[in-house]
């Protein structure tokens, strides 16, 4: 074939493809993800799969809160993060032994609950003399006079993370605090009911309304927003500031928000937005790698069978059949089963050992064809081998159906991963959209009304999918003689 007439069968296959606007709307969208997963790096974090994996990475972030623009459609808006450096605190030290470090907080009008906690980090503390350690007092200072006595006398060093809303302590003392202002009594912090402090919200209340007479339990349950300027104070106790330094050019005070991101967050804070990011990477790479061997491997099998035909295509098409006997994806999931969690590239290999059988069977059809075409026996006259007519004669004529089987077949790859990761046997160093699913699933994210963690993957599956599809169709019109329209 001389390439005057490739370039000119491409420049019609063009011409007809540029009619096909379901084609056209197919190859926007393969644009769009190519470039999606391309920028991963750069639009999320270079080392995301690294960090994924990390809970300690993501202790920052709120856990299982939905996206920023979810406050449009709904009238009781929730707070986002707001974080606070060093340079945003006002730090002032009224003698060579106490510093004072201040925090505003704006809770907007209109906004139904507080921040979901409150996370101080970042304190470079040098310990020369350990007995007369560094000590921190917590207060905030509400808008209506009131102050909560957060943390007194808490011993400080380098590693101290400070987690208002984590804290079982913490949360007692928020507790004893209401009660001494609702009831007018003093209790101990062994009066404080434990389940109170470890299961119920003990954040919400210090940005709620609390007047004498309330009741404690209707203030925890349903707590009224009291919006309005606050203030968080940090006193640190410093009683030998010649052995003991402390710094503060690294402190960290994070207000974690009701909502988060692009995308919100899951069980451990993750931001979901970068996982779905990432996940398109996997999902193309699989899908496409997938699709491409399984032709591939197909077409030369299916014309070999032909062409050799007599016991050899009888041979084969026995295996043929044998493969397609085989249920793939319970097979896939007893081998992920007994390997327990495999590689991608695994899942790769296992898709494409069972995804070859139905191309080989129809290449084979058309094959029979060819081989019976004048110029084949042209060529065997001349002495062509057998790898010659096969390879040079007989597969160049399907290449139109196999770019049509391709982009038809990188759905199936796409869902048969994500089922298997979906399922929890799929590459743990890896993150891909079945996986988040498949943690959505074990913390019934469903059921918990947790839908940013379920639809957005879910769509991303479904615009893979899409797009292949449109691309397919719109190339078996056009490669296909029979499905051209009159």
């Amino acid at each position: 074939m001389r390439w005057v007439d490739v370039k000119e069968g491409f420049k019609e296959f063009l011409e007809e493809f540029k009619r096909e606007k379901t084609g056209i709307a197919g190859v926007v969208l393969l644009i769009i993800l190519v470039l999606v997963a391309l920028t991963a790096p750069y639009t999320t974090m270079p080392d995301l799969p690294e960090k994924w994996r990390s809970s300690a990475y993501w202790e920052d972030n709120p856990k299982n809160v939905p996206p920023e623009w979810y406050n449009m459609f709904t009238s009781q808006k929730l707070v986002p993060q707001q974080v606070y450096y060093a340079n945003n605190l006002k730090i002032s030290h009224p003698s060579d032994t106490v510093t004072m470090i201040e925090a505003d907080y704006q809770f907007p009008d209109g906004y139904y609950l507080g921040p979901q906690g409150i996370i101080i980090r970042g304190l470079n503390v040098t310990l020369n003399a350990p007995s007369q350690a560094p000590t921190m007092d917590i207060y905030l200072l509400r808008p209506d006079g009131k102050t909560i006595p957060l943390l007194t006398n808490k011993q400080l060093s380098s590693s101290t993370t400070i987690s208002i809303g984590r804290d079982s302590t913490i949360s007692a003392n928020v507790y004893i605090w209401l009660v001494n202002v609702t009831e007018g009594r003093e209790i101990t912090m062994f009066e404080v009911p434990l389940e109170t402090i470890l299961i119920s919200d003990m954040v919400a209340p210090m940005f709620a309304k609390v007047e004498p007479g309330m009741n404690v339990s209707d203030i925890i349950g349903n707590p009224q927003p009291l919006n309005g300027q606050y203030k968080l104070i940090l006193k640190i106790n410093n009683p030998a500031p010649k052995y003991n330094q402390v710094v503060y050019d690294n402190l960290k005070v994070t207000f974690l928000g009701r909502s988060y991101g692009t995308m919100g967050t899951d069980y451990l804070g993750r931001d979901l937005w970068a996982g779905i990011i990432w996940g398109s990477r996997v999902s193309l790479v699989i899908g496409i790698l997938v699709s491409v061997l399984s032709t591939v491997i197909g077409l030369i099998y299916g014309v070999t069978s032909a062409y050799l035909g007599g016991n050899a295509d009888e041979f084969m098409m026995r295996i043929n059949e044998i493969f397609a006997s085989i249920p793939s994806l319970p097979i896939l999931i007893l081998i992920g089963a007994t390997l327990g969690h495999v590689t991608l590239m695994f899942i790769v290999l296992l898709l494409v050992i069972f995804g070859w059988m139905g191309i080989a069977r129809i290449a084979r059809s058309m094959a029979l064809q060819i081989k019976e075409q004048t110029y084949i026996e042209a060529a065997r006259a001349l002495g062509a081998g057998n790898g010659r007519i096969i390879f040079k004669h007989i597969l160049p004529q399907l290449l139109p159906y196999a770019f049509a089987v391709i982009a038809l077949s990188v759905p199936g790859a796409v869902i048969a991963e994500a089922s298997l990761s979906f399922l929890g046997i799929g590459d743990p160093s890896a993150v891909t959209w079945g996986q988040i699913l498949n943690a959505a699933q074990a913390q019934s994210a469903t059921t918990k009304g947790y839908w940013w963690w379920v639809l957005p993957p879910g769509l991303g599956i479904a615009v893979v999918g899409l797009t292949f599809v449109l691309i397919g169709t719109a190339l078996d019109k056009i490669l296909n003689p029979r499905l051209r329209r009159l």
